[in-house]
């Protein structure tokens, strides 16, 4: 093909995408966006979600509505998600999406086959987290408190099928401690057991804990990522605590139903992304959330989905869990 006939078949490309192009900019929502969190108020993903749609519905010219619809380890509020209408008027956020195909035996939707990405929102490594009351200061000595006494002390999730309870696998497993787990109806409920006494030790999200951690209610012995986060700078990283491989990390995906036009997610992408470049700074200060590069299009959001669900999937069969 010759230069110059590259060049028209791309001015004719670019013609045709024109009119799609100045479409998605154009649209907007006709009445308020329902962003579902299918948790109960106070954990990771509602606290993400009201941070960011507050700034999103001022770029889509409607309020974006926080619905928590909570129950069945989040299977229940994505699920109504799913049926709901393609137009640009339901979205999920839910960070344990990727579990769920693991967990649950009958996922009455496709994980990935039925949603399209709009953005993501951030992510954030899960903490390690006592009661002050157990007396471990630290990851080494929690191990040998919980070998001493096995099945003795109830680690609080935040539901079967959240990511909490893959974390909370992950550290029962390569740990290799025997601790009851006590499966609560989010974030929210799974921390308020902990600092209530319900539960002693917990493997709650950043967004959740990170305002009890830094108010003394509990006691953070390690961030589960490789690195220490800047968000609690004295608290070691996994390897730094002696729990090498205990490794996971949440990210906050935000899908509409599959069939959602393309021009609508355009529009849905860019006020989302525009709302998390802005809200950064609260993201990371209220919920120890960092938004990330890379995952701006429909596909990219996906395919984290996909991928991260082989993982989750995999760490939890290696665990012993099966779907249920």
């Amino acid at each position: 093909m010759t230069q110059t006939r590259r060049r028209t078949l791309a001015a004719s490309l670019a013609l045709c995408a024109a009119p799609a192009i100045v479409h998605a900019q154009g649209w907007r929502p006709a009445r308020p966006i329902r962003l579902v969190v299918p948790f109960a108020p106070g954990g990771s993903n509602d606290i993400v979600g009201r941070i960011v749609a507050e700034a999103a519905g001022q770029a889509l010219g409607q309020p974006v509505v926080i619905e928590n619809r909570a129950g069945a380890g989040s299977v229940i509020g994505a699920e109504a998600v799913a049926r709901a209408a393609p137009d640009g008027h339901t979205l999920l956020i839910n960070s344990s999406h990727p579990t769920v195909p693991a967990i649950v035996a009958r996922v009455p939707y496709n994980t990935v086959a039925d949603f399209v990405g709009v953005a993501v929102a951030g992510f954030s490594p899960y903490v390690l987290v006592t009661t002050p009351q157990l007396p471990a200061r630290n990851a080494r000595e929690l191990v040998s408190l919980l070998n001493a006494a096995p099945n003795r002390h109830n680690l609080a999730t935040a539901g079967i099928g959240s990511g909490v309870h893959v974390a909370a696998e992950l550290f029962r497993s390569l740990a290799r401690v025997q601790v009851e787990l006590v499966h609560y109806r989010g974030g929210g409920p799974s921390v308020a057991a902990l600092i209530g006494g319900e539960a002693q030790l917990g493997t709650p999200t950043m967004a959740s804990s990170i305002g009890q951690v830094r108010g003394g209610a509990l006691r953070a012995l390690a961030v589960l990522a490789e690195q220490r986060t800047p968000v609690l700078p004295d608290v070691p990283s996994a390897p730094e605590a002696g729990l090498p491989g205990v490794i996971l990390e949440e990210f906050f995906p935000i899908m509409a139903p599959v069939g959602t036009p393309a021009p609508v997610l355009a529009a849905l992408g860019a006020a989302f992304g525009a709302a998390i470049q802005q809200t950064a700074p609260r993201l990371n200060e209220l919920a120890g959330v960092t938004p990330r590069a890379g995952y701006e299009t429909p596909e990219q959001v996906m395919h984290l989905v996909a991928e991260s669900a082989q993982r989750h999937t995999a760490i939890l069969r290696a665990a012993g869990v099966q779907p249920e």
